[in-house]
């Protein structure tokens, strides 16, 4: 046996490799490889980070990756991504400047990496450092007329700033800011702290904490002021067929002022304005009314209210019954019969508008243009006369046009008496 084994072993590997090759040849033409990239990006995952190191530049988040495999292999990454992982190692690096290769792994066999965009990566680490600071409270604008801020607070009143070494050093204050141009009542909010540099410039890439402080500012009125709501004295009423759809103040609320406290007291809590008379309107009205006040009671800032009125008709709808229907465009030598001869017509528009319209200002119409003689089915047109009135329905709203030809009459001569 050995010696035949020895005799023939040159036949026999090629016979093992001529099954390989046919083996290899039979499974690749199964499952064709495909090189082609990703669909997404791949995100860049960091491991290996010292905590007391902290990246001080920006990296690449994700990055483009293209493969090689076979068509069932591409099936699994397609139904999850995952399996395709981008990885910066960090393991053993101290600060300083650094330049890595991304590492590229596949849960999934069998697999090449064709490409990596980016494939190296520079990156500076630097020591994580933190810095404790004072809270600074920035007030800007001021109170409305008649009104005085009280003593602020805050809490808390400091916040620890962290993050690579050259960014801390530069955060010099932290501050939140507060605008009270126009307050009327307290104030009580959590604002974002933001970190600057020596000068002024918000300083980004590092890490507050807490991320915002609680701040609470009193606001009360000075003596003698008071707010009130103003109120739109009307006379008279808008023409008939018109109605009053809208009518608003601005301001809406007004400060007043008297040297006695006790007479801005003692009013209610809503002032009248001049009457705004609405006789006979029958368009928008825009004005500005001064408001009535009593002696010693003055009004801050502007001395009149503007107010806006909107006055619009009042929108119905008639039903006109038996409109006669016009035959227009009929050929010559044709005569057309309707059927039937008359229309009901709803309309709809300004009641104003309604009652004054008459039959002369509607026509109802069947255009013959262009037919010859037959029977038709023609939806009738119908024109208002007047302007902001519409035609919402006809019925019934198609009618029969007969058409025929005009028959020519014949003369026949008289016999002649024989003498």
């Amino acid at each position: 046996m050995l010696r035949w084994i020895s005799q023939n072993y040159r036949t026999f590997l090629w016979a093992f490799a001529l099954a390989m090759a046919v083996w290899i040849s039979a499974v690749t033409s199964a499952d064709p490889d495909e090189t082609r990239a990703l669909s997404s990006s791949v995100p860049l995952q960091i491991i290996g980070q010292s905590p007391n190191l902290v990246l001080s530049n920006d990296i690449p988040k994700e990055v483009e990756v293209m493969l090689r495999a076979p068509r069932s292999v591409w099936n699994l990454i397609e139904a999850d991504p995952q399996i395709v992982r981008a990885i910066l190692d960090l393991s053993g690096l101290s600060s300083g400047e650094h330049e890595a290769e991304l590492q590229i792994q596949v849960n999934a066999r069998p697999v090449q990496i064709v490409s990596v965009a980016p494939s190296l990566v520079k990156f500076t680490l630097e020591p994580l450092v933190s810095q404790t600071l004072d809270v600074d409270l920035s007030l800007t604008g001021e109170a409305a007329i008649g009104y005085q801020i009280g003593e602020s607070s805050m809490e808390p009143v400091q916040v620890v700033v962290s993050g690579a070494q050259s960014q801390v050093q530069q955060v010099k204050r932290a501050r939140v800011s507060v605008n009270l141009s126009g307050i009327r009542e307290n104030f009580d909010q959590a604002l974002t702290v933001d970190v600057l540099d020596d000068k002024g410039q918000k300083v980004n890439g590092v890490s507050i904490s807490p991320e915002s402080v609680h701040v609470t500012l009193p606001v009360s009125q000075q003596g003698g002021y008071r707010d009130v709501a103003v109120k739109v004295a009307i006379i008279g009423r808008v023409a008939s067929g018109y109605r009053l759809t809208d009518l608003s103040v601005y301001p809406p609320v007004v400060t007043i002022f008297s040297a006695d406290p006790q007479l801005v007291n003692a009013l209610p809590g809503v002032v009248e304005t001049a009457p705004l008379d609405l006789q006979n309107a029958q368009d928008d009205i825009n004005t500005r009314l001064s408001i009535n006040l009593p002696e010693g009671v003055s009004i801050i800032g502007e001395q009149t209210v503007l107010i806006q009125a909107g006055v619009s008709p009042i929108e119905s709808s008639v039903t006109l019954a038996g409109e006669k229907i016009e035959i227009v465009s009929l050929e010559n030598g044709l005569t057309a019969e309707v059927s039937p001869t008359t229309v009901d017509v709803i309309i709809s528009g300004p009641l104003s508008l309604l009652d004054s319209l008459t039959r002369q200002g509607v026509r109802a119409t069947v255009d013959l243009t262009g037919l010859p003689a037959g029977t038709y089915q023609i939806t009738p047109s119908v024109e208002i006369l007047i302007a902001d009135v519409i035609v919402e329905s006809i019925l019934p709203n198609t009618v029969e046009v007969i058409i025929t030809p005009i028959r020519s009459t014949s003369m026949t001569p008289s016999p002649v008496p024989t003498p």
